[in-house]
């Protein structure tokens, strides 16, 4: 369901934050709910299996998946969560074979789990950060942290309030930023949460800047530097990032990359790839 994505992490924490998708049950087509859009071509409810997920829990239309209106299935990426709910969590039991409330309980923890991986991707990726040596000590013990809790029971995981987790990391992963950041000439330019839908930003200086849950949606970002630029959060999808450099940006991931246009001359961070429609011409 997702393009594959390489890691700042170490080979160990890379491989497990990274989806194995024929290690799991087809939990992100089945646990997530989806609405008919531009990212999709159907409506499903949570807990009810896509159309096109075949028994062995393989996608009937993984190759076409563009082409059939399934956008939005392209640019996810669950960070290695299917596998871990599927084989460890819940040992191998297939949610097909289980009593039902086995099969409620695992679509109810799989997008826990997914917030979990999420913050572990942050957290490793921040770890390799020499800027952020002062707060590294506070960074592995949030690693743990969010380690021990992402490898919980069934029913500690349904219990976890992982909103206010997400809160906890995100202090540390804002010190971050500022930190990294502190040495670029963009250091001043907050664009946090701005809307920036459509916004014609060909050739912007954003070097540095803080974009952090910015909307970028079908913004024209062709040419702009964003070298070292924070993009956790931001939304990407069908932003032209045509020879944009993005060298450094950090807390930047491939579902974001995947969600937008690009072309030969677009530079990426080298813990990304580069992803196949870009030149496709999809």
């Amino acid at each position: 369901m997702r393009e594959h994505t390489a890691d700042r992490a170490d080979d160990r924490a890379g491989a497990e934050l990274r989806a194995d998708c024929g290690s799991c049950f087809g939990l992100c087509c089945v646990a997530l709910p989806f609405a008919r859009s531009a990212d999709f071509a159907i409506d499903k409810d949570a807990g009810t299996p896509c159309a096109n997920l075949r028994t062995d829990h393989r996608c009937g239309i993984h190759a076409t998946l563009r082409e059939r209106g399934f956008t939005g299935c392209t640019v996810y990426d669950c960070f290695g969560a299917g596998q871990r709910v599927s084989q460890v969590t819940f040992g191998g039991r297939d949610w097909r074979t289980g009593p039902p409330e086995r099969s409620r309980r695992m679509f109810e923890v799989f997008p826990v789990v997914r917030q979990l991986h999420e913050l572990l991707r942050y957290l490793t990726e921040a770890l390799a950060l020499p800027a952020a040596r002062p707060v590294h000590a506070d960074l592995r013990g949030a690693l743990a942290d969010t380690e021990r809790l992402a490898g919980g029971t069934p029913q500690e995981l349904a219990a976890l309030d992982v909103a206010a987790h997400r809160q906890r990391v995100n202090v540390l992963l804002l010190r971050t930023s500022e930190l990294v950041r502190a040495g670029t000439r963009g250091r001043g330019k907050n664009r946090r949460n701005a809307d920036l839908m459509g916004a014609r930003l060909k050739g912007a200086d954003l070097a540095g800047a803080d974009l952090r849950g910015a909307y970028l949606i079908a913004a024209d970002l062709t040419g702009a530097d964003l070298r070292g630029a924070d993009l956790i959060g931001a939304d990407l999808r069908d932003a032209d990032l045509t020879d944009a450099d993005l060298t450094g940006a950090f807390f930047l991931t491939q579902p974001q990359v995947n969600a937008a246009r690009g072309g030969p001359g677009t530079r990426l961070p080298d813990s990304l790839t580069r992803p196949v429609h870009w030149t496709a011409g999809r």
